[in-house]
Protein backbone atom coordinates (compact mmCIF):
# COMPACT_ATOMS: atom_id res chain seq x y z
CA UNK A 1 0.00 0.00 0.00
CA UNK A 2 1.32 3.23 -1.46
CA UNK A 3 1.05 6.82 1.23
CA UNK A 4 -1.59 8.07 -0.82
CA UNK A 5 -3.48 5.33 -1.00
CA UNK A 6 -3.56 5.33 2.97
CA UNK A 7 -3.96 8.76 3.30
CA UNK A 8 -7.36 8.35 0.55
CA UNK A 9 -8.43 5.50 2.90
CA UNK A 10 -7.85 7.41 5.88
CA UNK A 11 -9.80 10.12 4.53
CA UNK A 12 -12.68 8.24 3.61
CA UNK A 13 -12.77 6.21 6.93
CA UNK A 14 -12.91 9.97 8.81
CA UNK A 15 -15.58 11.14 6.70
CA UNK A 16 -17.66 8.43 6.46
CA UNK A 17 -17.17 6.62 9.89
CA UNK A 18 -19.76 9.58 11.13
CA UNK A 19 -21.45 10.96 8.09
CA UNK A 20 -24.13 7.95 7.77
CA UNK A 21 -22.61 6.20 4.89
CA UNK A 22 -20.94 3.19 5.86
CA UNK A 23 -16.70 3.27 6.31
CA UNK A 24 -16.99 -0.45 6.49
CA UNK A 25 -18.81 -0.53 2.67
CA UNK A 26 -16.52 2.55 1.66
CA UNK A 27 -13.20 1.24 2.49
CA UNK A 28 -14.32 -2.11 0.71
CA UNK A 29 -14.86 -0.31 -2.25
CA UNK A 30 -12.51 1.84 -1.96
CA UNK A 31 -10.29 -1.10 -1.30
CA UNK A 32 -11.74 -3.00 -4.87
CA UNK A 33 -10.96 -0.02 -6.72
CA UNK A 34 -7.59 0.26 -5.44
CA UNK A 35 -6.77 -3.49 -6.20
CA UNK A 36 -5.87 -3.92 -2.24
CA UNK A 37 -7.90 -7.26 -2.04
CA UNK A 38 -5.58 -8.43 1.02
CA UNK A 39 -5.63 -5.82 3.40
CA UNK A 40 -5.22 -6.96 6.61
CA UNK A 41 -8.56 -6.41 8.78
CA UNK A 42 -6.98 -4.79 11.90
CA UNK A 43 -5.73 -2.18 9.22
CA UNK A 44 -9.54 -1.32 9.24
CA UNK A 45 -9.83 -1.45 13.00
CA UNK A 46 -6.83 0.67 13.55
CA UNK A 47 -8.60 3.40 11.18
CA UNK A 48 -11.40 3.01 13.43
CA UNK A 49 -9.18 3.46 16.68
CA UNK A 50 -7.91 6.87 15.02
CA UNK A 51 -11.72 8.41 14.67
CA UNK A 52 -12.21 6.57 17.93
CA UNK A 53 -9.64 8.88 19.12
CA UNK A 54 -11.97 11.95 17.32
CA UNK A 55 -14.63 10.72 19.71
CA UNK A 56 -13.20 10.77 22.85
CA UNK A 57 -11.86 14.28 21.81
CA UNK A 58 -14.92 15.74 20.93
CA UNK A 59 -17.46 14.10 24.05
CA UNK A 60 -14.46 14.72 26.37
CA UNK A 61 -16.75 15.94 29.21
CA UNK A 62 -19.03 13.77 28.82
CA UNK A 63 -16.47 10.89 28.98
CA UNK A 64 -14.82 12.33 32.42
CA UNK A 65 -18.25 12.01 33.95
CA UNK A 66 -18.67 8.78 32.97
CA UNK A 67 -15.86 7.96 34.56
CA UNK A 68 -16.50 9.67 37.69
CA UNK A 69 -19.41 7.42 37.88
CA UNK A 70 -21.57 10.86 37.96
CA UNK A 71 -24.27 9.34 35.66
CA UNK A 72 -24.73 5.57 36.80
CA UNK A 73 -27.70 4.72 34.63
CA UNK A 74 -26.33 5.79 31.55
CA UNK A 75 -23.21 3.55 32.37
CA UNK A 76 -25.94 0.77 32.93
CA UNK A 77 -27.39 2.05 29.26
CA UNK A 78 -23.87 1.89 27.86
CA UNK A 79 -23.07 -2.09 29.31
CA UNK A 80 -26.42 -2.90 28.03
CA UNK A 81 -26.26 -1.65 24.73
CA UNK A 82 -22.73 -3.14 24.50
CA UNK A 83 -23.74 -6.94 25.38
CA UNK A 84 -26.22 -6.61 23.03
CA UNK A 85 -24.13 -6.08 20.31
CA UNK A 86 -21.56 -8.15 21.19
CA UNK A 87 -24.38 -11.26 21.13
CA UNK A 88 -25.52 -9.89 17.38
CA UNK A 89 -21.87 -9.02 16.04
CA UNK A 90 -20.70 -12.73 17.58
CA UNK A 91 -24.04 -14.50 15.65
CA UNK A 92 -22.83 -12.59 12.61
CA UNK A 93 -19.82 -13.22 12.28
CA UNK A 94 -20.46 -16.85 12.48
CA UNK A 95 -23.18 -16.82 9.83
CA UNK A 96 -21.23 -14.84 7.61
CA UNK A 97 -17.65 -15.35 6.25
CA UNK A 98 -16.42 -11.73 5.42
CA UNK A 99 -14.17 -13.03 3.12
CA UNK A 100 -17.00 -14.18 1.32
CA UNK A 101 -19.22 -11.56 1.34
CA UNK A 102 -19.21 -10.12 -2.56
CA UNK A 103 -19.08 -6.49 -3.03
CA UNK A 104 -22.59 -6.79 -4.56
CA UNK A 105 -23.90 -7.66 -1.41
CA UNK A 106 -21.67 -4.51 0.34
CA UNK A 107 -22.88 -1.97 -2.26
CA UNK A 108 -26.73 -3.54 -1.05
CA UNK A 109 -25.95 -2.58 2.67
CA UNK A 110 -25.45 0.89 1.54
CA UNK A 111 -29.60 1.27 -0.07
CA UNK A 112 -30.65 -0.12 2.91
CA UNK A 113 -28.95 2.20 5.27
CA UNK A 114 -30.49 5.03 2.84
CA UNK A 115 -33.80 2.68 3.25
CA UNK A 116 -33.41 3.18 7.27
CA UNK A 117 -32.64 6.76 7.58
CA UNK A 118 -35.37 7.79 5.21
CA UNK A 119 -37.72 5.23 7.57
CA UNK A 120 -36.42 6.87 10.70
CA UNK A 121 -37.15 10.47 9.40
CA UNK A 122 -40.72 9.54 8.41
CA UNK A 123 -41.35 8.16 12.24
CA UNK A 124 -39.53 10.73 13.77
CA UNK A 125 -42.06 13.35 11.99
CA UNK A 126 -45.30 11.26 13.44
CA UNK A 127 -44.26 10.32 16.95
CA UNK A 128 -43.72 12.61 20.13
CA UNK A 129 -40.04 12.30 20.73
CA UNK A 130 -38.94 11.76 24.71
CA UNK A 131 -37.29 15.01 26.51
CA UNK A 132 -35.28 12.33 28.59
CA UNK A 133 -31.37 12.87 28.81
CA UNK A 134 -30.63 8.92 28.46
CA UNK A 135 -31.87 5.83 26.99
CA UNK A 136 -34.55 4.02 28.97
CA UNK A 137 -33.05 0.50 29.30
CA UNK A 138 -35.34 -1.13 26.78
CA UNK A 139 -34.06 2.17 24.02
CA UNK A 140 -30.42 1.01 25.38
CA UNK A 141 -31.47 -2.71 24.28
CA UNK A 142 -32.82 -1.56 20.98
CA UNK A 143 -29.94 0.71 20.35
CA UNK A 144 -27.34 -2.38 21.12
CA UNK A 145 -29.54 -4.28 18.65
CA UNK A 146 -29.50 -1.35 15.44
CA UNK A 147 -25.36 -1.35 16.49
CA UNK A 148 -25.05 -5.22 16.33
CA UNK A 149 -27.27 -4.45 12.54
CA UNK A 150 -24.81 -1.99 11.67
CA UNK A 151 -21.73 -4.59 11.43
CA UNK A 152 -23.22 -5.98 8.40
CA UNK A 153 -20.81 -4.68 5.30
CA UNK A 154 -22.81 -1.58 3.88
CA UNK A 155 -24.67 -0.76 7.20
CA UNK A 156 -23.61 2.46 8.47
CA UNK A 157 -23.21 2.05 12.76
CA UNK A 158 -23.77 5.66 13.05
CA UNK A 159 -26.89 5.46 11.07
CA UNK A 160 -27.98 2.84 12.64
CA UNK A 161 -27.77 3.41 15.96
CA UNK A 162 -29.06 6.77 15.33
CA UNK A 163 -32.27 5.50 13.57
CA UNK A 164 -32.56 2.56 16.33
CA UNK A 165 -33.01 5.96 18.71
CA UNK A 166 -35.55 7.71 17.47
CA UNK A 167 -37.63 4.51 16.18
CA UNK A 168 -37.83 4.24 19.79
CA UNK A 169 -38.92 7.52 20.48
CA UNK A 170 -35.11 9.07 21.75
CA UNK A 171 -34.84 12.32 21.27
CA UNK A 172 -32.73 13.07 18.10
CA UNK A 173 -29.59 15.30 19.84
CA UNK A 174 -29.63 12.47 23.04
CA UNK A 175 -29.61 9.97 19.90
CA UNK A 176 -26.94 11.32 18.13
CA UNK A 177 -24.52 11.50 21.54
CA UNK A 178 -25.30 8.24 22.56
CA UNK A 179 -24.58 6.66 19.08
CA UNK A 180 -20.97 7.73 19.46
CA UNK A 181 -20.50 6.78 22.44
CA UNK A 182 -21.59 3.53 22.74
CA UNK A 183 -19.20 2.74 19.44
CA UNK A 184 -16.34 3.51 22.03
CA UNK A 185 -16.54 -0.11 24.01
CA UNK A 186 -17.85 -1.78 20.81
CA UNK A 187 -14.36 -0.24 18.43
CA UNK A 188 -12.29 -1.52 20.88
CA UNK A 189 -13.32 -4.68 21.34
CA UNK A 190 -13.06 -4.88 17.55
CA UNK A 191 -9.54 -3.89 18.04
CA UNK A 192 -8.85 -6.10 20.59
CA UNK A 193 -9.87 -9.36 18.77
CA UNK A 194 -7.69 -8.45 15.86
CA UNK A 195 -4.81 -7.07 18.06
CA UNK A 196 -2.97 -10.40 17.22
CA UNK A 197 -2.07 -9.61 13.26
CA UNK A 198 -0.45 -6.32 14.05
CA UNK A 199 3.02 -7.25 13.33
CA UNK A 200 1.43 -8.89 9.62
CA UNK A 201 -0.19 -4.97 9.42
CA UNK A 202 3.33 -3.53 9.68
CA UNK A 203 4.66 -6.08 7.32
CA UNK A 204 1.76 -5.80 4.94
CA UNK A 205 1.20 -2.23 4.92
CA UNK A 206 4.09 -0.36 6.59
CA UNK A 207 4.62 1.86 8.65
CA UNK A 208 4.62 5.19 7.02
CA UNK A 209 1.12 4.00 5.38
CA UNK A 210 -0.31 2.86 8.96
CA UNK A 211 0.35 6.42 10.68
CA UNK A 212 -0.69 8.55 7.49
CA UNK A 213 -3.99 6.62 7.35
CA UNK A 214 -4.23 7.10 11.16
CA UNK A 215 -3.26 10.56 10.96
CA UNK A 216 -5.54 11.45 8.35
CA UNK A 217 -8.84 9.53 9.50
CA UNK A 218 -8.56 11.38 12.91
CA UNK A 219 -8.26 15.25 11.59
CA UNK A 220 -11.11 14.49 8.68
CA UNK A 221 -13.20 12.21 11.28
CA UNK A 222 -13.21 14.97 14.36
CA UNK A 223 -14.34 17.82 11.34
CA UNK A 224 -16.82 15.29 10.11
CA UNK A 225 -18.06 14.28 13.38
CA UNK A 226 -18.42 18.20 14.14
CA UNK A 227 -20.59 18.38 11.23
CA UNK A 228 -23.10 16.26 12.17
CA UNK A 229 -23.70 16.30 14.82
CA UNK A 230 -24.77 19.83 13.82
CA UNK A 231 -26.66 18.35 11.30
CA UNK A 232 -28.67 16.10 13.87
CA UNK A 233 -29.83 18.87 15.43
CA UNK A 234 -31.72 20.02 12.23
CA UNK A 235 -33.38 16.37 11.75
CA UNK A 236 -31.56 15.97 7.82
CA UNK A 237 -29.96 12.50 7.84
CA UNK A 238 -32.34 11.32 5.28
CA UNK A 239 -30.44 13.68 2.56
CA UNK A 240 -28.04 11.30 2.71
CA UNK A 241 -29.96 8.82 1.20
CA UNK A 242 -29.86 10.81 -2.58
CA UNK A 243 -26.11 9.72 -2.14
CA UNK A 244 -26.00 6.40 -0.87
CA UNK A 245 -28.82 4.79 -3.01
CA UNK A 246 -27.28 5.85 -6.55
CA UNK A 247 -23.28 4.83 -4.84
CA UNK A 248 -25.37 1.29 -3.88
CA UNK A 249 -26.60 1.03 -7.18
CA UNK A 250 -23.26 1.73 -9.32
CA UNK A 251 -21.60 -0.54 -7.18
CA UNK A 252 -23.87 -3.68 -7.88
CA UNK A 253 -23.69 -2.54 -11.87
CA UNK A 254 -20.18 -2.26 -12.32
CA UNK A 255 -18.28 -3.61 -9.68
Amino acid sequence: MTVIQSFLLGLLQGIAEFLPISSSGHLRIAQELFGLEEVPLLFDVILHLSTLLAVCIFFRKKIIELLCFKDKKYIVDVIATTFVTGVLGIVTKKLLDEDKISIKFTCLGLILTAIILVTSRIIEKKRKLLENKTPTLVQSLIVGLAQGIGTLPGISRSGSTIAGGLFCGINRNVAGEYSFIVSIPAILGAFLLEAKDLGEVTETIGMLPLVTGFLTAFVSGYFALAFLMKLIKKGHLEWFAFYLIPVGIAGMIFL
